[in-house]
């Protein structure tokens, strides 16, 4: 019933922010705005649930440390994401053929915005966290992992690689930064940094979801293991061992900071990032 309690919790707030978002779509302005008040909303819905769930203090979600842990992430998102598109275009699978829309990459802030702290809420804040106390961290990474990938098969131009790509490198990723640093600023900064630097910057694809309109007007080609195909970048094998990468590096971190839980060891809420 926690489970549930918590994922109903943020999932209404999810709901609702999508629904606004549509409502208002090709508003730049207005989606930046609603984007951020969905996220704001996501995080204190999250608070509150844990609070009358756990009764404790949402600790891996505490304010004080969001600027840090959330720049940080952005960084190694937008830094990672940019990585893999320069080398996809090396191989001729990614060109630039003009300049974007501003006005396009405004919107995009505030939808990737909303999308990265609800999902990482619902998935690493609710998800992993409680699963985590049942069968341990490296159990809990595998399961939500790829119930993270498999929900990418209703976008648009899903594909069951594209998911599982999802889901060893996003799902992998995004699991190990939380258990290494214990607060979702982290995964929260970095989903926002790689998905925005996909559509906002490099206009590209994400996860299938049709065109993106952002600062640059780029176009995927050639082999879809190369450049992901119609699912975008993030199915393609450059991505996949970029995500593996960071994620052993996490894990490491994890480990040596005695984060890693074992089977049916509750774990820690949180601790302090480092």
């Amino acid at each position: 019933m926690r489970l549930l309690k918590q994922l109903g919790a943020v999932a209404v707030v999810a709901f609702a922010g999508q629904l606004g978002v549509a409502l208002v779509e090709g508003n730049a302005v207005l989606t930046l705005l609603l984007g951020i008040a969905t996220a704001v909303l996501a995080l204190f819905a999250y608070r509150w649930v844990v609070r009358r769930t756990e009764r404790r203090a949402p600790v891996e979600a505490e304010w004080g440390g969001a600027a840090g842990g959330v720049s940080r992430g952005v960084l190694i998102g937008a830094g990672l994401f940019a990585a893999v598109i320069v080398n996809i275009a090396f191989l001729g699978g990614y060109r630039v053929e003009g300049w974007g829309s501003v006005s396009g990459a405004v919107g995009l802030f505030g939808f990737m915005a909303a999308a990265a702290v609800t999902e990482e809420v619902i998935f690493r804040g609710v998800l992993f966290r409680i699963v985590e106390g049942w069968i341990g961290t490296w159990a809990a990474l595998s399961l939500t992992a790829l119930v993270f990938g498999l929900s990418h098969l209703f976008n648009e131009n899903a594909s069951l690689w594209g998911a599982i790509a999802v889901a060893v490198a996003g799902g992998g990723m995004l699991v190990s930064a939380y258990a290494a640093t214990r607060t979702l600023w982290v995964p929260i900064g970095l989903h926002f940094g790689w998905n925005f630097a996909q559509a906002g910057v490099f206009g590209t694809q994400v996860s299938g979801n049709g065109e993106s309109e952002g600062l640059l007007e780029g176009v995927t080609s050639g082999s879809t293991l190369l450049s992901g195909g119609a699912f975008g970048p993030e199915a393609s094998l450059y991505t996949v061992v970029a995500g593996v990468l960071v994620t052993t590096v996490f894990m490491v971190l994890a480990r040596r900071r005695g984060h890693v839980v074992s089977r049916r060891r509750r774990p820690t809420p949180a601790v302090a990032a480092r």
